[in-house]
């Protein structure tokens, strides 16, 4: 007699269903009653403090007494492609608040939403304009000649970018997940690694300009979702079905929804500099970039370098961003892993208890 490898029973039948029920029931309920406010990102107190063409600097307000506050100030600079608020997901996972408990005066540039007439800013323009109308205000605001540095992802490598070119306005540059050496994961990369750099490297990103003038932010999340097709678009939601019931869990994966699809568009010609110099051409590691007319020489780092990477990254693996190490001028240099994957870094649990800390002791030990 032929049995069957898995063996349903009808009362077990019975008794999932109507479990599953029951999630369903509660999560309608917890999905009608939750509001805005209930989902809220980027909720640590802040002053803006300066703004021009809708770019933001946000000033946010200590967590510690005045007298545990580090001198030197901090700017942390986002990605252009990505909304701020990923350093600020929520209070109990927020790379902004951490750093506020840990004595640092943390300062934050909004990239903002770039309108249809933003598609020709250029690298020059965000570099040698936004980049330094943003840290020479700081400087004048907190009264102080070099400010500290945070880069995230593509805001790492464009930090990278400007503390080359103004090593006399940055003391300290931290780096997180960001991409320096684009050609650096092909020669013993994972499956699903750096498949963002192979794609971007494939497309025709004259044709995507010409087409939108800024690339859509669903373009880009889509681009993003197909470095992991099966987790990102499908095993995600099919697991939310667990936590429907659970008012909190839930309020935390839309909090991550709402980040990861309200991102800003990308401008246009900015995107097209930044594929074609960085992306394609590697440039930055090469010592081929140009800025304004002003050669990007990774040996003008000087100042003290802390370069952390997510050990489990498949968006920017962490060859391509240890790579810095061997091009810098700086001889105080420090690499710092994590054991969680590139958005992990800022939102994950173990990030909560390391990154900060990391970041804080390692500035104090050097002055900051």
């Amino acid at each position: 007699m032929f049995s069957f490898p898995i063996q349903i029973l009808p009362a077990d039948l019975v008794a999932e269903a109507a479990t599953l029920n029951e999630k369903l029931t509660k999560g309608i309920s917890n999905l009608t009653n939750l509001t805005d406010d209930d989902i809220d990102i980027g909720s640590t107190p802040k002053d803006i403090i300066f703004e021009q063409d809708g770019i933001k600097v946000y000033h946010y307000h200590p967590l510690v007494e005045q007298s545990k506050i580090m001198k030197t100030p901090l700017m942390i600079m986002p990605p252009l492609i990505n909304g701020y608020e990923v350093a600020d997901l929520q209070p109990d996972r927020s790379l902004v608040r951490n750093l506020l408990n840990q004595g640092i005066d943390v300062y934050l540039n909004d990239w903002g939403y770039p309108r249809m007439v933003d598609k020709y800013r250029t690298l020059d323009d965000y570099i040698n304009g936004y980049f330094d109308d943003t840290v020479e205000f700081i400087r004048r605001y907190h009264g102080v000649d070099k400010i500290a540095l945070l880069g995230i992802c593509q805001g790492g490598a464009m930090s990278t970018t400007y503390a080359t070119l103004n090593p006399d306005k940055i003391s300290h540059l931290v780096l997180t997940v960001s991409p320096i050496d684009f050609d650096a994961y092909r020669a013993n990369h994972k499956p699903h690694e750096g498949l963002m750099f192979t794609m971007g490297a494939d497309a025709d990103v004259e044709k995507m300009v010409a087409v939108h003038g800024n690339v859509p932010a669903t373009v880009l999340n889509e681009s993003f979702m197909m470095a992991s097709p099966f987790i990102l678009n499908y095993g995600k939601y099919a697991d939310v079905v667990d936590i429907l019931d659970d008012r909190l869990a839930l309020q935390n994966f839309l909090r991550m929804e709402k980040w990861l699809f309200g991102g800003p568009d990308a401008v246009g010609q900015m995107f097209k500099e930044f594929i074609r110099d960085y992306l394609k051409g590697n440039k930055l590691v090469k010592g081929t970039l140009e800025v304004g007319g002003r050669k990007v020489d990774l040996k003008d780092l000087t100042m003290p370098i802390l370069n952390i990477f997510a050990e489990k990254d498949h968006i920017v693996p962490p060859p391509c961003t240890v790579a810095l190490g061997k091009h810098v001028g700086s001889k105080d240099y420090t690499e710092f892993a994590i054991a969680t994957g590139h958005i992990g870094i800022y939102t994950g649990g173990l990030a909560q208890k390391v990154l900060a800390p990391k970041v804080a002791s390692w500035m104090r030990e050097r002055g900051g």
